[in-house]
């Protein structure tokens, strides 16, 4: 499953640095794009903040705890005993993501931001996509799984 998950997190930050390159290409020129009119812009924003475009002009400081962060994440992959679903989705999808606005603020200074929503003011990416929807995995298997799974393992042990 490691081996996957490897192959996973590089897919992910593949899939997010080739969006950023088309978006470059041929967002940057028009600056936006109505993808779905009243819901959906495809919006050009070099971002200097952290996801969703806050705390401008810290670049330092995201290079540094992106880089503390994904060295965690990877060292509690590899020494966490009850992984689910949600801990390896969790651990792909964060490190990937992670990966994906690292590797734009150190090559560029800034990370591309593309998505616009009518309902939700910043733009934002694929990777942030994926920081988030990791961190709610991992958020619902340390609140709802894990004594479950401790539990579950309790009682086999027993038997």
């Amino acid at each position: 499953m490691r081996i996957l998950a490897l192959i996973l997190t590089i897919a992910s930050i593949g899939i997010d640095q080739g969006i950023k390159v088309a978006a470059e290409s041929f967002l940057r020129p028009v600056g936006k794009v109505e993808l779905i009119p009243g819901l959906i812009n495809l919006t050009y924003v070099q971002n200097y903040g952290a996801a969703f475009g806050i705390m401008q002009n810290q670049r330092w400081f995201f290079i540094v705890t992106a880089v503390v962060v994904c060295i965690g994440i990877i060292l509690l992959f590899l020494f966490y005993k009850n992984h689910d679903i949600y801990t390896y989705a969790a651990s792909i999808l964060m490190v990937g993501g992670g990966c994906g606005n690292l590797i734009d603020r150190v090559g560029k200074g800034y990370v591309t931001d593309y998505l616009e929503l009518s309902f939700f003011t910043p733009v934002f990416n694929f990777a942030d996509c994926c920081i988030v929807v990791g961190g709610i995995l991992l958020l619902f298997h340390l609140l709802f799984l894990q004594d479950s799974q401790a539990k579950h393992f309790e009682k086999a042990g027993r038997s």
